[in-house]
């Protein structure tokens, strides 16, 4: 309710070449001005603030107004986090996501020369933008896993079989030995860890194509059968964006995206016949 009586005080109006006036600001201070000269202002201007605020705000009209207008914040606040992931990504990234978008939009446009119901095409709608919020989550991972380092699985590799060579020869003091024990020991977790990324990021590439030809064949299928039909978002992704964290420094912004695009994060992707 503060935020209705909030809004009310700061209603504004349309003065002619003045624009947009907060007129209820602008009576308390006029009221409180004329107070000064005389104090029976200020019960006639507290009176008249305490009718008309409150009436303001317990108007149902009034009060759907307000909504639609945080809602609109709301989105607007959505749509900048998105964009800051998109900056986020190379050209070749954002390129790629501009071209998915722009085939989402050609099935609603196909959709639309249909004069397919309002809701089928809302539904829609919604199903597209979820599988381009799916695709730039994939896009957006593949960045922070897609490291500047130089080494390579193969380069470590390298690595261990000479430290293991070094180690059979067995010519080292213990405490080299020991040193170089410990090095192979890291060595080794960090193959580990750069297999896993790789097995990742060819998972991260197959689901983007699966993205790709879903959406072609959703399009082909509008353009061809020529009779709107519901489409599913739904898709089980060969990566676990749920496991672990892929998205780095940008997890949180992840995850408060999650709520707008209909999907928690701890639910899992099920694709349907």
């Amino acid at each position: 309710m503060w935020r209705y009586l909030k809004s009310a005080f700061l209603v504004t109006v349309d003065v002619p070449s003045l624009g947009r006036i907060p007129i209820n600001v602008l009576g308390t201070v006029a009221f409180g001005i004329l107070g000064f000269a005389q104090p029976g202002f200020w019960l006639l201007g507290l009176a008249i603030e305490a009718a008309v605020v409150p009436a303001l705000a317990f108007n149902p009209r009034f009060q759907k107004v307000v909504e639609a207008q945080s809602l609109q914040l709301s989105e607007g606040s959505v749509e900048q986090k998105r964009l800051a992931l998109v900056k986020l990504l190379e050209t070749g990234a954002q390129q790629r996501l501009w071209g998915l978008a722009k085939k989402c939009n050609q099935v609603l446009d196909v959709y639309r020369s249909q004069q397919a119901e309002d809701f089928v095409i809302d539904s829609n709608e919604h199903a597209l933008r979820n599988l381009e919020w799916v695709y730039l989550k994939l896009l957006v991972a593949r960045h922070h896993l897609l490291s500047p380092s130089s080494e390579t699985v193969q380069s470590l590799e390298k690595k261990i079989q000479d430290l293991e060579k070094d180690l059979q020869g067995g010519e080292e003091t213990e405490s080299l030995r020991q040193s170089k024990t410990a090095t192979l020991n890291i060595l080794k977790k960090r193959r580990s860890t750069m297999r896993r990324k790789q097995q990742t990021l060819e998972e991260i590439e197959s689901d983007l194509t699966r993205i790709d030809n879903q959406v072609d064949l959703i399009l082909e299928n509008a353009t061809v059968e020529g009779k709107p039909q519901t489409i599913s978002a739904d898709i089980e992704l060969a990566s676990d964006l749920l496991g672990g964290s892929l998205f780095g420094e940008d997890e949180s912004a992840i995850t408060a995206l999650e709520q707008t695009y209909g999907r928690s994060k701890g639910s899992a992707q099920k694709e349907t016949a």
